[in-house]
């Protein structure tokens, strides 16, 4: 049916324009046509010049502005950076009025008499003597310098026209010399500036490592509160001497893994030793509480570290916090398996003086059994020897 509607319907003829004919017929017309106006192309390329001098313009405005934002932004880093670091200064002059206070109250003639106070105040003079020697010897004559350079470039700026004449290469040798002695002094001041370094650092590592492996041994020996109370009950002493071992392996076993979690930690760290304390310097110098503390110390770090990424920084903190939390959390299982040893040992002081004293309770009670004992068997005598002379008696009666 549907068919039937569709051939029933009239046939409608489509007609299409020749679109290929028209424009091969303007194309033929060309300028004559009234559609098409001749191009001034000295126009569109002024317009196209106009144009690419104003988008010029703009990106110029553009930089502009964004270098005004870069400084501007540098500025108030700088001036957040100032009141940090004056800050920082105030303090570490009061730590130092404080500590030279505190040696200087300690290094008293009161204690004069002491070897080891003597060898420090003798370090003291000599250490004077060698900075007095340095300020004659280094400082002194570069003032002098300075100050000899400075006079002549005043002399020869105010007379200029006087016949006066300097020598500017003997002038340059004078101060390649003095720049030579310098560096040679300077050089040797780095040795032995890197070879104290390196000692304090060694002192340091071996006393810590001391500190911490004699903490962990008092920790792990047998406490003397336990080797010298006596127990009746050598199995209940015994039970205990190895409950304090099991209680003393497990905590060793937890302080062996912090260990190596730490070692592991640290093997990640994107800085090397040298680089880690200046890094750590940094951080020390902002405040906790200070506002925007983190963007100000990663400034401050890419500043030292240009040859550092900031990924590299982030990873290198990232580290650091991981680490000064195992360090934490070791910290606590010290504390914990100290106080932890403390309420073991005085609850085993306690179990064997209950112990004792209940041994000491049965031991009363045997004698006083005993001494019953004894007394029955003499009333018993007695009797028998009062019933054998009533029988006695009776017989003889």
């Amino acid at each position: 049916m549907e068919n039937m509607n569709k051939r029933d319907r009239p046939f409608i003829a489509i007609q299409k324009n020749d679109s290929s004919d028209n424009l091969v017929f303007h194309m033929k017309n060309g300028i004559r046509s009234i559609k098409y106006k001749p191009v001034d192309y000295q126009q569109l390329h002024a317009l196209t010049e106009a144009k690419k001098l104003a988008s010029a313009s703009i990106e110029l405005k553009i930089r502009k502005a964004v270098q005004t934002s870069k400084i501007s932004k540098e500025q108030t880093l700088i001036k957040q950076h100032k009141q940090v670091w004056w800050q920082e200064l105030q303090r570490l002059h009061e730590v130092r009025c404080k500590m030279e206070f505190e040696i200087k109250l300690f290094l008293n003639e009161e204690n004069i008499g002491n070897e080891c106070l003597s060898d420090l105040t003798n370090f003291e003079q000599e250490l004077s003597e060698q900075w007095c020697t340095y300020l004659k010897n280094v400082i002194n004559p570069i003032q002098r310098l300075r100050a000899d350079l400075k006079y002549r470039q005043h002399h020869i700026s105010q007379h200029s026209h006087s016949h006066t004449q300097l020598n500017p290469v003997k002038v340059l040798e004078e101060v390649d010399f003095v720049k030579e002695q310098l560096k040679a002094v300077f050089e040797k001041l780095s040795l032995e500036q890197q070879k104290l370094e390196n000692n304090l650092s060694e002192w340091n590592i071996k006393i810590l490592d001391h500190s911490s492996e004699e903490k962990s041994n008092l920790l792990s020996e047998l406490p003397m509160e336990l080797e010298t109370l006596e127990c009746p009950y050598p199995d209940l002493k015994s039970s205990i001497c190895n409950e304090f071992c099991n209680f003393t392996e497990k905590y060793q076993k937890k302080l062996q893994d912090f260990d190596l979690q730490l070692e592991d930690i640290y093997r990640n760290f994107q800085l090397s030793e040298e680089d880690h304390w200046v890094y750590q310097a940094v951080l020390d110098q902002y405040p906790g509480d200070l506002c925007g503390r983190r963007t100000l110390y990663l400034d401050m770090l890419q500043r030292y570290f240009p040859h550092k990424s900031r990924h590299d920084l982030v990873e290198h903190e990232k580290y650091c916090d991981q680490y000064h939390f195992a360090r934490k959390q070791r910290r606590i299982l010290i504390a914990n398996w100290n106080k932890n040893r403390r309420d073991f040992i005085q609850k085993a002081v306690l179990t064997l003086a209950e112990a004792c004293a209940t041994h000491e309770m049965e031991s009363t009670l045997a004698k006083d059994r005993k001494k019953q004992q004894e007394l029955c068997a003499d009333l018993k005598a007695k009797v028998r020897c009062f019933a054998g002379v009533s029988v006695f008696a009776w017989i003889v009666i």
